[in-house]
């Protein structure tokens, strides 16, 4: 366990990504010199923008070309956040989806046995599969669909990583805890591999349809990314949820027709709201879960876990982003 008021040297695997970048640019706020690895493949340089560059240092690259050629004992701790996401990615780069979170983890936790280095894993509700159960508590059992369909690789192969992460800290000591995130929301978050809220602010403010797979009556719950990178640290620095699983989010739920109509009326659009199919979605049918609700009693027990941000406020501040982000492309293009 590391005391939260020292300054730390920390390493983040995925640190250029949407919810890697959000916790790189509060642990170099809290004073600490942080360490990003990523190779970009979801992730951008330019979400670590508004960080200090003297608290950072940036490699891009694979973690198991990376890894080796660093030294573990430089680290006071480490958030593995590097992983393949989104329902596009894992349709259509289903090799990729596997290898990168089965064999990228491992590398970490190899790495972070070195120097028994206090790590996060994070991991995802999807490994909860097809269970009807409302909600999901983290020792539920895991129902997974047929090896024929690749939404369920994702799951399966996340589902190995908190497999392996509790068996390096049952068999060798290692701190490792695991944060099973759901639906995780806010700025800088893309559409680009499904991501729905993203996909529907940008649609909004574009005056283009917002596109609602299947029958939009499936149930979400949303946490903004600002209130989960707030507790993270805390996984580490207290340490008593070392060797456990703790589900990440909010227990408010809303199905994806009500998200996609209060969207249209945060931003004031005029975009019509369609249902489609997922073969037309995704070029290929697949299964979808109903409900996702996490039972958050260990995450407030543990961490007197209290949102700030609102979905709307979430909504707002998203489309900002967006906004923002276009209008960095445009005028570079001009340069």
């Amino acid at each position: 366990m590391v005391k939260a008021d020292e300054t730390r040297s920390i390493l983040v695997t995925g640190g250029a990504g949407f919810i890697g970048s959000h916790l790189v640019e509060k642990l170099a706020l809290q004073g600490h010199h942080v360490t990003v690895v990523d190779n970009l493949s979801t992730g951008r340089r330019d979400n670590l923008n508004a960080v200090d560059p003297d608290r950072l240092a940036f490699i891009e690259g694979d973690l198991s070309r990376i890894l080796p050629d660093l030294e573990p004992g430089r680290y006071s701790e480490i958030y593995h956040l590097a992983a393949a996401v989104g329902v596009r990615l894992v349709v259509e780069q289903p090799v990729q989806t596997i290898e990168n979170n089965v064999e990228e983890t491992l590398v970490v936790l190899r790495f972070a046995s070195e120097a028994r280095l206090p790590t996060l894993l994070a991991s995802t509700s999807e490994v909860y599969g097809k269970s009807d159960k409302i909600p999901f508590s983290e020792g539920d059992d895991l129902i997974l669909g047929p090896t024929t369909e690749p939404r369920w690789a994702y799951a399966c192969s996340k589902a190995i990583d908190e497999f392996l992460g509790l068996a390096w800290h049952h068999d060798h000591g290692l701190p490792v805890v695991i944060a099973r995130f759901f639906n995780t929301v806010g700025p800088r978050q893309v559409g680009t591999w499904g991501m729905v809220l993203p996909r529907f602010v940008q649609a909004a403010l574009d005056g283009s349809p917002l596109l609602v797979y299947g029958t939009g009556d499936q149930t979400r719950c949303f946490c903004d990314v600002r209130d989960v990178v707030d507790v993270l640290p805390r996984f580490l620095s207290e340490g008593n949820v070392f060797g456990s699983v703790v589900n990440v989010g909010r227990d408010s739920m809303i199905s994806i027709s009500e998200l996609a109509r209060l969207v249209v009326d945060v931003l004031g659009s005029d975009s019509p709201i369609e249902n489609i199919s997922y073969e037309k979605a995704y070029g290929r049918s697949i299964e979808d879960m109903i409900h996702r609700r996490p039972d958050i009693s260990r995450l407030t027990s543990c961490f007197d876990f209290t949102p700030r941000f609102g979905l709307e406020q979430t909504i707002r501040d998203l489309a900002d982003s967006i906004s923002d982000q276009s209008s960095n492309h445009v005028a570079g293009n001009g340069r």
